[in-house]
């Protein structure tokens, strides 16, 4: 019954969509925003071609490694200043501070390290996604009851034992929503280095067909990475209520 109506939701929120596209292909022409019906015609095309596989795969590799520094990096530092209470007072506000600051401002520094190479673009979405994900852990650790860390000295845990069996399994729940945010952060890090300094990738493609007004194409682009993030998204979303259920 509930996945029922999930799904009955998800078609209704996705007709309103398509009504609303029309409505403002109608309203601002089809030079700046192509209908739905030919942007899906033009994305059947597109799609299943050699020049679409090989920029996706770009981005695709980009990203897997992006999205491992930041889960790895952010894990490591949530975890850490989340247990070591010192260690979180004084970093929280430093990495704050760090978030709110736009990233793309640190894009020519990136740039002038690593220059126009892949760790150059795996470096800048990493950067969107470990603080996130860092935060987002070190205030699921801190919200763990304390009789938790009571029973691991009880029972005389090391320090690796109480966060693998008590503290992590915990915070899961909460992690898993950091990890969700890192995702979609890291992604959009990716496509903004690919559209600043990248010959390859979704992102080149997308600044690539708003220079040359081939409107069609930057949104049959911008469709298949809303779909991709919309199921990610969806996937970590089950997987966080599920484990809420557990706990």
């Amino acid at each position: 019954m509930i996945a029922t109506r999930r799904a009955a939701d998800t078609a209704i929120i996705l007709i309103i969509m398509l009504l609303a596209w029309q409505a403002l292909h109608q309203l601002v022409g089809a030079t700046a925003l192509p209908g739905p019906v030919p942007t899906l015609a033009y994305l059947a095309r597109f799609v299943p071609s050699e020049r679409f596989a090989e920029n996706a795969w770009a981005t695709l590799v980009c990203f897997f490694y992006a999205l491992l520094l930041s889960y790895g990096i952010g894990l490591a530092i949530g975890v850490w200043m989340g247990i070591h209470r010192l260690s979180g007072a004084v970093g929280e506000p430093i990495l704050i501070s760090l978030y709110t600051l736009p990233k793309v401002t640190l894009y020519p520094v990136v740039l002038l390290i690593f220059g126009l190479s892949l760790s150059g673009r795996v470096t800048f979405g990493a950067m969107h996604g470990v603080l996130p994900v860092a935060l987002l852990t070190m205030s699921a650790i801190r919200n763990i009851p304390p009789v938790y860390l009571k029973s691991a000295r009880t029972l005389h845990l090391s320090g690796w034992q109480t966060i693998l069996t008590m503290l992590f399994p915990a915070a899961l729940p909460e992690i898993v929503g950091g990890l969700r945010i890192g995702f979609t952060l890291t992604l959009l890090g990716v496509l903004l280095a690919e559209m600043f300094a990248a010959k390859q990738g979704l992102g080149s493609l997308i600044i690539n067909a708003m220079q040359l007004m081939q409107a069609e194409e930057m949104l049959t682009v911008a469709v298949v990475l809303f779909a991709f993030a919309a199921l990610a998204n969806a996937l970590l979303l089950w997987i966080e209520h599920r484990l809420h259920r557990r706990v």
